[in-house]
């Protein structure tokens, strides 16, 4: 990255979920009503939300959370892991009665994975959580949502954050039914493939037809639409033209929070004043350092490897 991060750097809260990832590592997944042995098994914190955070902190942004945790170990582990890792935990509350959220996980051999959530506390943020919060959420500039917390919750808080003049970048993960009156607050929709098509209505997966239903997103009041392909990069849609923008190679060990990983870069860089082909170019680049080793946010990149990884694939470009 070759603008310097200054003081000047606009500041970002992720509003979103925590949770704790069980993952097993598996030869292949199993069939329905098989059993079979793993070959390992880790305990990680995840959650969109908290991935998103941890790797913002990672590369150095001023980034805030924003959810709820239980009143667990769990729960008590994650605020003190986010602290460490550069975030601003002033807005994660414990939910008392209530379990920190829990993923279960199986990544195969190819690095591929399957995901089932019990969201716990991630479920009880509700509205009010947001009208008690509003004079601190505000103080942040640009804003981060999934779809892991209550729909309802997600769509008043882009609503009035969008008419406070704030910028609003919806990862719509995992794909669940939108209100309608959401995509004019969206000015930047993350979706994967599989994701886009879902909400366009769109299962063929020609290109001309992802830009088809990207473009259905933006008729409905997204402002941009940046649909993630994972080792074929991103496309961009806005207005009526669609862009390519490829993906850096390198070897998969394991892409449980590639997504997150780019969202973050994408983020970051439009915090550091970036326009958005270069923000997409370096969601992309912390993508692909984040898929390299086994884990969500362990796997995420520091500022220091993501300059050193851009430079050095410059290098490559020019010999």
């Amino acid at each position: 990255m070759r603008k310097s991060v200054t003081a000047l750097m606009k500041s970002i809260c992720v509003i979103g979920s925590l949770n704790v990832d069980m993952v097993a590592a598996v030869e292949r997944f199993p069939q329905p009503g098989e059993t079979l042995t793993a070959d390992g098994y880790s305990i990680y914190f995840g959650g969109k939300g908290g991935n998103q955070a941890i790797a913002l902190g990672k590369l150095g942004a001023n980034v805030k959370m924003v959810g709820k945790v239980g009143d667990d170990i769990h729960g008590h582990d994650y605020i003190r892991h986010l602290r460490m890792n550069g975030v601003d935990v002033s807005g994660i509350h414990t939910e008392k009665g209530a379990a920190t959220g829990t993923a279960m996980i199986w990544v195969d051999r190819q690095g591929e994975n399957q995901i089932v959530v019990s969201p716990g506390a991630n479920g009880c943020m509700q509205t009010s959580d947001i009208d008690a919060m509003w004079e601190e959420l505000v103080q942040s500039d640009l804003f981060l949502f999934q779809l892991e917390i209550p729909i309802g919750t997600v769509a008043y808080a882009v609503k009035r954050l969008k008419q406070a003049g704030k910028t609003i970048v919806l990862d719509p993960a995992p794909a669940s039914q939108l209100p309608e009156a959401i995509f004019r607050y969206i000015d930047y929709m993350t979706p994967n493939e599989t994701e886009v098509r879902y909400y366009a209505g769109k299962q063929d997966r020609y290109v001309y037809q992802l830009k088809e239903a990207a473009g259905s997103l933006i008729r409905r009041g997204v402002g941009t639409v940046i649909a993630k392909a994972g080792e074929n990069g991103a496309y961009l849609i806005r207005d009526a033209e669609l862009s390519h923008i490829d993906a850096y190679p390198t070897q998969a060990i394991d892409t449980t929070g590639a997504g997150d990983s780019f969202n973050a870069g994408f983020a970051y860089a439009l915090a550091s004043g970036f326009e958005v082909n270069e923000a997409v170019r370096i969601g992309n680049a912390v993508g692909a350092l984040s898929v390299r080793q086994v884990g969500a946010q362990s796997a995420m990149p520091t500022r220091e490897e993501l300059d050193r990884f851009l430079e050095t694939y410059r290098r490559g470009i020019k010999q």
